[in-house]
């Protein structure tokens, strides 16, 4: 089934009205993807889709209208760790451009490498480091692989990420995110690197995401929510459990920053 198809089907259940804005939700976030005024379409009704294996996630897209703007907000996604593909995103990202979506954002629980952000905290992505290596557009056949990374993370999103921000009196820092493969965390000495590197926080998701986006001709910004410090820089006891029991601080936060960008697109 092509990419068209997939859609085809979305459109028989969501209507025909295109969607402006696309939305990945990282852990905590999952009312945010129940107040879409639409409907809920699980990933195994849609071909190509991920197959999501990663506990406290929805594998559900849901099309409709949040704060005025037609959206379609990814409730999973599939990291490269689950499957050892980097590109387990692109068919879903494919149909969304097909949907007519222009813009997508991203969200992610992180680490941060920073004292001055602490758990609970958001971060706009300025930048990202791809220390991984990996790279979704390996096997592109086409010129079309060789995508400018230059200001990948749009300025005018991030501006107007900023002023939601401001509006609704939450402080949201720039940092640049770094891109570890996971599944197990990285150790103290990885994250004293990724410090002189440059790096602000550190996670498993995004990137490849970015990429994705910037390939296929969308705009695309991110924020994360910090769930802990990096390996090394406190006390506590880094596990996904904690990352989901940390998620909902600054998911509350980050849901009113949505909340009124998009309520400025209308």
């Amino acid at each position: 089934m092509t990419i068209s198809d997939t859609a085809a089907l979305i459109r028989a259940r969501a209507g025909d009205a295109p969607v402006d804005v696309g939305l990945i939700l990282g852990s905590g976030l999952g009312h945010l993807a129940h107040a879409v005024e639409g409907v809920a379409i699980p990933y195994a009704d849609l071909p190509g889709f991920p197959h999501v294996g990663v506990s406290g996630h929805n594998p559900h897209l849901h099309v409709g209208v949040l704060e005025g703007v037609r959206v379609a907000v990814f409730g999973a996604r599939e990291h490269y760790y689950e499957n050892g593909n980097s590109a387990a995103m692109r068919p879903a990202l494919s149909v969304l451009k097909e949907l007519g979506a222009k813009r997508l954002i991203l969200t992610n629980a992180a680490g941060s490498l920073r004292s001055d952000i602490r758990p609970g905290d958001l971060m706009l992505l300025s930048d990202h480091i791809n220390y991984s290596g990996l790279n979704p557009l390996i096997g592109e056949k086409t010129d079309a692989r060789f995508v400018p990374m230059t200001e990948a993370h749009s300025p005018v999103l991030r501006a107007a990420l900023k002023a939601a921000a401001a509006a609704e009196e939450l402080p949201l820092p720039d940092g640049v995110y770094c891109w570890y493969s996971g599944p197990s965390f990285e150790t103290p000495a990885e994250i004293r690197m990724l410090k002189l590197l440059g790096g602000d926080a550190v996670g498993m998701s995004t990137v490849p995401e970015v990429i994705l986006a910037r390939f296929l001709g969308l705009e695309v910004a991110a924020i994360s929510t910090i769930t802990n410090m990096a390996a090394g820089l406190s006390d506590e006891q880094i596990s996904h459990e904690h990352t989901k029991a940390m998620a909902p601080l600054g998911a509350a936060k980050l849901e009113r920053i949505l909340r009124q960008f998009l309520r400025g697109l209308r």
